[in-house]
């Protein structure tokens, strides 16, 4: 079983948004699920570089903190669905605004982000 090295922080508002929301994948899991992605293969497609494994462990995540709904359909084979809660809904015009602020200053973020991933490897 997993034990955390460094213990939760949950005293602030960013601190319980960053606990929910860290991992690679979790943000887009998001917006494409809202999107109308709702099969683990769809979300596999628009995540290519993503291993199944680790989408199912934030997806998995995602359904603890009450952000997606898991829906299995009694069938042979099994069917699988992911939806938004009512919750994980509100989170979406958030994601829309960081996504607008990150398209708007695209070229500056790009620049800072090869800069310091240069800087790591001298």
């Amino acid at each position: 079983m997993y034990e955390r090295k460094i213990p939760l922080n949950l005293n602030c508002g960013l601190d319980l948004i960053g606990e929910v929301l860290y991992g690679k994948w979790k943000i887009r899991l998001l917006w494409f699920i809202n999107e109308g992605f709702q099969r683990p293969s769809e979300l596999q497609r628009k995540i290519p570089d993503a291993s199944r494994r680790v989408l199912n462990i934030q997806l998995k995540e995602l359904e603890q903190h009450e952000l997606v709904s898991k829906i299995i359909y009694a069938q042979i084979p099994p069917k699988v669905e992911y939806n938004l809660t009512d919750f994980g809904k509100t989170i979406i015009p958030i994601l829309a605004a960081l996504g607008n602020w990150g398209d708007e200053n695209q070229d500056r973020l790009r620049t800072a982000i090869l800069k310091d991933s240069l800087t790591d490897r001298l």
